[in-house]
């Protein structure tokens, strides 16, 4: 008689828990304010000023701080309880969204207040955005683990496709300032339910400020697969501003005028949406050389566009790659919850999102330097170069082949 087999029981969906659902709802209410707010703010400042440099002013003022307190954010993260710093943050971020909607709501908004208010934003971003895997990772079963990165990743896109015509509406029947206000609100929702969510905390040996810092980066040495999958990453990300700079203007004077560049970033959205989804059923036996080389596909708008090719294959392409970045996301946010300790897993995390938004600055400042001096085939074509080479070239790793 042939002995039994034990059928290990189905995990539910990280969905059906819980801990997970309240942590997804705020995000995904978090994620339609955010998703708003990028052509709300544009227009205001724009229609408050009249000046590209006091736009450029206010997002730098988001970014700078974000940029340079990000470690200090793993840190906290891993050293505390996340899910408060979390909470927190979502309260710093709702009274600085709040405090721009009234001003753009009073008619006569102070550019200095905006951006101030978009620094202290941006500062919550950098403690906020480390513990994004933690959480996940202590509201989410090891086996639902991809799943539940997959769901994030769907309302990411979701919210990447609907946010514009939202903002769209906002901007048109009740003006700008209404769509921070949402912000705010969302802000607001998305920390009543981390209030009401319970996590265990995980115990992290205390030491000093930088060695914690040092142990973070060291993990994050010590994985060939990881770090040289981040220079992937950045070199995405500095691919990624070039386009952004130099894409609208091509697309008005080449590829038949502003509409062109707004289906071109709907589809990419769509795009972006597919890829998640695809993940959510995909499991590739080698994920992250997959996921990888996945990215790699953005090389192709940016040869198109450098080459002066129809819209139609420029906007096909980039929803092309920019499925290749939805399928990305969860798939590698998966793999380096399972393979990093929990006790430094801000921190990596930190340093990942540090090495890949720092690349973008340095896009957009070269990008319109050397179109000016070369045209703008020439920093499109460069751009596609790097960002396939050093996709490609992580398949030379043995930690990218070998992790499963």
């Amino acid at each position: 008689m042939p002995a039994a087999t034990t059928v290990p029981p189905a995990v539910p969906h990280p969905l059906r828990t819980r801990p997970f659902r309240l942590l997804f709802a705020g995000r995904v209410l978090s994620l339609t304010g955010d998703a708003v707010v990028p052509a709300a703010l544009a227009l205001a400042v724009l229609e408050a000023t009249g000046s590209t440099g006091a736009l450029a002013l206010v997002l730098a003022c988001a970014m700078v701080p974000k940029l340079v307190l990000l470690p200090v954010g793993g840190v906290l993260a891993d050293r505390f309880d996340a899910r408060a710093i979390a909470l927190a943050m979502d309260l710093v971020r709702c009274a600085a969204q709040l405090l721009v909607g009234l001003q753009l709501l009073s008619g006569s908004p102070d550019l200095w207040l905006i951006a101030a208010a978009s620094a202290v934003g941006g500062a919550a971003g950098a403690f906020a955005m480390p513990t994004g895997s933690p959480l996940v990772r202590g509201t989410a079963a090891a086996e639902a683990l991809h799943r539940a990165n997959a769901a994030m990743g769907i309302a990411y896109s979701a919210t990447r496709v609907g946010g514009p015509a939202l903002a769209g509406a906002l901007i048109l029947t009740v003006g700008p300032g209404w769509a921070f206000v949402l912000d705010a609100a969302s802000f607001a929702v998305s920390a009543a339910l981390l209030a009401v969510l319970r996590i265990a905390p995980v115990p992290v040996p205390r030491r000093s400020f930088v060695a914690d810092l040092r142990e973070g980066w060291r993990e994050v040495r010590s994985r060939d697969w990881y770090w040289t999958s981040l220079v992937a990453h950045s070199a995405w990300n500095g691919a990624a501003a070039v386009l952004a700079t130099l894409g609208p203007a091509i697309a008005v004077d080449r590829l038949g005028g502003a509409g062109t560049w707004v289906v071109l970033l709907q589809v990419g959205a769509v795009g972006l949406l597919a890829g998640s989804l695809l993940a959510d059923r995909l499991k590739p036996s080698r994920p992250v050389l997959t996921a990888n080389l996945a990215l790699a596909s953005y090389a192709l708008p940016l040869l198109l566009l450098a080459a002066e090719a129809p819209a139609a294959l420029v906007i096909g392409a980039y929803g092309l790659a920019q499925a290749g970045l939805g399928f990305l996301t969860p798939v590698w946010d998966t793999v380096v919850q399972r393979a990093v300790p929990e006790r430094v897993l801000a921190r990596v995390v930190s340093y990942d999102w540090l090495l890949s938004l720092a690349a973008m600055p340095v896009g957009y400042a070269l990008a319109p330097l050397a179109a000016d001096a070369w045209g703008p085939g020439v920093p499109l074509a460069a751009a596609a170069v790097v960002v396939a080479g050093c996709c490609l070239a992580t398949a030379l790793v043995p930690g990218v082949r070998r992790i499963r």
